[in-house]
């Protein structure tokens, strides 16, 4: 897969501008916390702000209101899935190693990040329309990566199955938010991930 064109650098941030910046990611953070607990449409402006050290109206010099946070929030999250997935397969040296990388990168996030996951499941009726749209964008151009590299493994295989192959990978990593609780307690993360990944390779490895 030829690798997209590095992004042009952007300017340094002034002291001010990082300043700003932080409490932006400071918001989402709690955005993400907040949504996967309470639910979008339980978390007001005031709920954003005081998790985040900031008044309510505070949150309006960041973002224009509630659905525009959770849209940056998502938005943020497909864009470095995309970015993450076509530099995984950059470094690698073979389409197997590629495979093994991109599980171990959808596995990262998914042990790291699964308050996001959960607003994605629950929540992804409360985007606007584009940004609804942006992200299924986003997300289809993530799945081709992983649909790149298996078909270099199973040359023969129709690119539907491939991509079938690549949405139960997804599904099983993804499901971590739940599938590492047991009875209401919780497997450590160090002892799920090479469970799930064995899983997840067997699936997608397999003739």
């Amino acid at each position: 897969m030829s690798a997209p064109l590095p992004p042009e650098p952007a300017a340094p941030l002034t002291q001010r501008g990082q300043a700003k910046e932080n409490r932006r990611q400071a918001l989402l953070s709690a955005a993400a916390s907040l949504f996967a607990r309470e639910g979008f449409n339980r978390v007001s402006i005031e709920d954003l702000g005081a998790a985040a050290g900031v008044s309510g109206p505070a949150v309006y010099r960041h973002f224009p209101g509630k659905q525009a946070v959770l849209g940056a929030l998502l938005l943020s999250v497909s864009h470095d899935l995309l970015d993450g997935g076509h530099a995984v397969v950059a470094a690698a040296g073979s389409p197997g190693a590629a495979l093994e990388q991109l599980v171990a990168f959808q596995l990262d996030f998914a042990l790291n990040q699964p308050d996001v996951i959960r607003v994605q499941d629950r929540d992804f009726s409360n985007l606007s329309a584009g940004d609804q749209a942006e992200v299924r964008h986003l997300q289809r151009q993530y799945v081709e990566v992983w649909v790149e590299v298996l078909g270099a493994i199973h040359p023969n295989v129709d690119i539907a199955e491939l991509r079938m192959r690549a949405h139960a990978a997804f599904g099983l990593i993804n499901s971590t938010p739940h599938s590492v609780r047991a009875h209401g307690r919780r497997i450590g993360a160090k002892s799920a991930a090479p469970i799930l990944e064995r899983m997840a390779l067997a699936a997608l490895t397999t003739p």
